[in-house]
């Protein structure tokens, strides 16, 4: 990755002639792991409960809806508050608090069994085989599907609590880490650990859960985020106080701020007053970014919560049999990574500004969704159509997710980044919850009447409608955001 920088072997900045170091890319490996694990704790309610959980709990499409639409509710509230935590307690500790809380929340859901079967028996002791024949003895099954909902809902708060806060802590770290130019290429790096995520769940958690049962599935990979934990404490300082970062890299670091000027030492960074959440709405570059959000967010969460419930009810596939075509499909999002490349070629070939240059890119990237419209007429001819289109659609997402969150740097100071990413992240959060509980309740209507539409009967029509969403959302996106922020207008009065 790093030859597509063009960087000096040694540095052209300042006074220093050494040979230039790499540890900014240690930083951006443990970014690209901890957003890895992010996803990985995210994907396990989705790839367990069509077969492990229905059984055990009754659920229909609409309560797991229910389930993933507050999820994202609870994820876009956090999200608000998420990037001023980390402008307060800065990069470091804000990191390891949300870590340590996800992962707290990803292993909560392993005793949801059990607290149901305490709730609803009086029996807490059982262990997790124990509660699966405690709840299937009760023939109350309203009762069984609303005690053990509210308590996922309750783990999944837990859950989307801590992982708000990695995405504006990634965001943060990689603006104290990287020079403009690079923070596209360097964040797709570690917005591709989604994409790793969601690749390696499909072919652990469902094998993990038929051998082991579901409870192992949320243990196992919740624990992950503690052993990250270690890591992030005895490799993560400011660039400018870390003895593995010499003087020639951090002034390719900071070439933003000495602007290529002959300095006898490196700038050192300097603590920025804080910015309030009323000041960051003044701008429209805060909406154009929350707006863009808004909009493409919850694509990316149904293809991630509901494609593996769309190949076990239009495909008949049950988790193990999915694992192939999910890992397929996540492997064509890996693509995403010309999502960090293409700005930085327009930028430096072209001789475009970086919003320009990102802009331009993201364009690019929104007409690829538009395959979507076909992923459902063209599924009648062989499941592997919507998962390759899918795929094809996931891979622009993540490219334009990379360049969207790029644009805070481009435009805000490194004191508002966290705190603008947790507002659009809100924005994310809310479309995400629109499209989570309305696919949910839209698939249930759709089975149970049959509706028809465009030619398409029962939850094949439900899927072609959400489909056809998720396609035009990117480019509407684009269209308000350029509107808002038509040229490169950087804040400099905070």
């Amino acid at each position: 990755m790093q030859t597509q920088l063009k960087e000096p072997k040694v540095a052209s900045f300042g006074s220093s002639t050494e040979k230039i170091s790499k540890f900014r890319w240690s930083i951006c490996g443990l970014l690209f792991f901890a957003t890895t694990i992010n996803y990985l704790d995210r994907q396990v309610l989705s790839l367990t409960w069509k077969d492990f959980l229905v059984p055990e709990f009754h659920w229909t499409d609409s309560d797991y809806g229910t389930i993933t639409a507050l999820f994202s509710i609870f994820y876009a509230i956090s999200m608000l508050f998420a990037g001023r935590f980390v402008d307060w307690m800065d990069t470091k500790k804000g990191f390891l608090w949300a870590i340590g809380v996800w992962s707290i929340g990803a292993i909560i859901h392993a005793f949801c069994g059990i607290a149901t079967s305490g709730i609803l028996t009086g029996n807490w002791f059982v262990g997790f085989a124990g509660a699966k024949e405690s709840i299937h003895a009760i023939d109350n099954t309203t009762l069984v599907i609303s005690t053990s909902v509210s308590l996922f809902i309750f783990a999944r708060f837990v859950l989307a609590l801590g992982e708000a806060g990695n995405f504006p802590a990634a965001i943060k770290a990689t603006a104290e880490y990287f020079p403009k130019k690079d923070r596209a290429l360097s964040t797709s790096i570690f917005n591709a650990g989604a994409t790793v995520g969601a690749l390696a769940a499909p072919v652990t958690i469902p094998f993990i859960a038929a051998a082991w049962g579901w409870e192992m599935a949320f243990i196992l990979i919740g624990a992950l985020g503690f052993i990250w934990m270690a890591f992030w404490v005895f490799m993560y300082r400011k660039p400018e106080t870390h003895p593995r970062v010499n003087k020639a890299e951090l002034e390719y670091i900071q070439q933003d701020i000495v602007t290529h000027e002959q300095v006898s030492e490196p700038v050192i960074a300097t603590s920025a007053k804080k910015i309030s959440f009323g000041q960051c709405f003044k701008y429209k570059q805060t909406w154009a970014f929350a707006f863009g959000k808004f909009m493409t967010d919850g694509v990316w969460w149904f293809y991630l919560f509901w494609t593996p419930a769309y190949l076990k009810d239009i495909y008949k596939m049950d988790a193990t049999q999915s694992a192939l075509p999910l890992f397929v499909l996540y492997m064509i999002t890996l693509l995403s990574i010309i999502g960090g490349w293409l700005p930085s070629y327009f930028v430096d070939k072209k001789g475009m500004n970086p919003y320009e240059g990102r802009m331009k890119a993201m364009l690019i990237f929104a007409f690829f969704p538009l395959l979507a419209l076909l992923a459902q007429p063209l599924g009648q001819f062989s499941y592997w159509m919507p998962v390759l289109i899918i795929g094809i659609a996931g891979a622009a997402h993540q490219a334009w997710s990379a360049n969207i969150f790029s644009t805070i740097g481009d435009m805000f100071p490194k004191s508002a980044i966290a705190t603008v990413t947790g507002i659009g992240g809100m924005a994310g959060g809310v479309g995400s919850f629109l499209i989570n509980k309305g696919s949910g309740v839209l698939f249930t209507h759709a089975g149970e009447t049959q509706m028809q539409f465009m030619g398409f009967q029962g939850k094949e029509a439900g899927y072609f409608i959400i489909f056809s969403i998720c396609a035009v959302g990117y480019l509407i996106g684009w269209v308000v955001m350029k509107s808002l922020v038509p040229k490169y207008k950087p804040i400099t009065d905070l």
